[in-house]
């Protein structure tokens, strides 16, 4: 699984689902931000516009005090840093179901706990060569998603110098959730762009995947994965999608993995868990949940 990548771009383009008989449509209109640690646009084709975008805004910025492994005092950072958080935000122990029926469906190829041994490649590689043996064990032994417990309570971690990270699954979380606010605002027709893409409404949106076909989304999201598309290392031998079960990169299966679904979130997790399966597995994962479906394997 991946380390949050501060390069995401995010794009919201919405438009008002009904306009009035004689009325004039409104002017599309953009604002430039950030959010998810990128560079951020809005367009958005409503009288209330800017108020909107304003709120949208500040949605993705409460939810990134959820899950940034940025922020010092974001939920997850501080669940990190301590190895329990009590009476946890409802965003996050949403994502950790979700993540935990993923994790089960994909046999545990998709796996939150997978943090500590991100950082062990990435420490190592920033040295100069790859963890050795001993690193990966001792990376693997701070790991498990069966050790990771969570109510309204509480989150805990049962083994010492645990981590998670939410990369994986989190930015399909909040552009669900985006999509929720500014469906809120009648702005159903809408495209979301997190990495992730989500079109909630029914009336279509185009979408080409890179290096492969163009699809419709209605009412669907969309999420792609490559396992060589970033790498601990400059000569891109080494993959930042990594297999719990071995410690190492993904092996060289696929180059890149493209999952529809009902939700953003569910598709992101797919798409990154996939990186690791081969074909009858993923189908297997795939009927464990319905309206998805795998849109592009290369």
């Amino acid at each position: 699984m991946p380390q949050p990548s501060r390069r995401r771009f995010l794009a919201i383009t919405a438009a008002a689902a009904l306009v009035p008989r004689g009325a004039r449509a409104a002017p599309l209109t953009r604002w430039q931000g950030h959010a998810l640690g990128a560079r951020a646009t809005l367009a958005l084709a409503h009288p209330d516009a800017g108020a909107i975008a304003a709120r949208a805004f500040a949605e993705i910025d409460r939810l990134e005090d959820v899950f940034s492994l940025y922020r010092p005092y974001s939920a997850l950072a501080r669940l990190n840093a301590a190895g329990r958080l009590a009476a946890p935000p409802f965003e996050l122990l949403e994502c950790l179901a979700l993540a935990g029926a993923v994790h089960d469906a994909t046999g545990g190829a998709f796996d939150p706990s997978v943090q500590p041994l991100w950082a062990t490649h990435a420490e190592a590689h920033a040295a100069g060569a790859p963890p050795g043996p001993e690193a990966l064990a001792a990376a693997r032994a701070r790991m498990g998603w069966n050790h990771v417990a969570f109510s309204p309570a509480e989150i805990s971690f049962a083994r010492p110098g645990m981590a998670l990270t939410l990369n994986g699954i989190a930015q399909g979380f909040i552009a669900d959730r985006v999509a929720r606010l500014l469906a809120a605002e009648g702005l159903t027709e809408v495209l979301i762009d997190t990495g992730e893409i989500i079109a909630p409404g029914g009336g279509g949106w185009p979408v080409r995947i890179a290096g492969g076909p163009e699809i419709t989304l209605r009412a669907q999201a969309l999420a792609t994965s490559a396992p060589g598309g970033t790498s601990f290392d400059a000569a891109g031998r080494a993959g930042h999608i990594l297999d719990p079960r071995t410690g190492l990169s993904a092996a060289a299966g696929w180059r890149q993995i493209s999952v529809t679904a009902p939700s953003a979130a569910l598709a992101d997790a797919l798409s990154t868990g996939f990186c690791l399966m081969e074909r009858a597995a993923m189908d297997a994962a795939l009927a464990r949940f319905p309206g998805t479906r795998l849109a592009h394997l290369a």
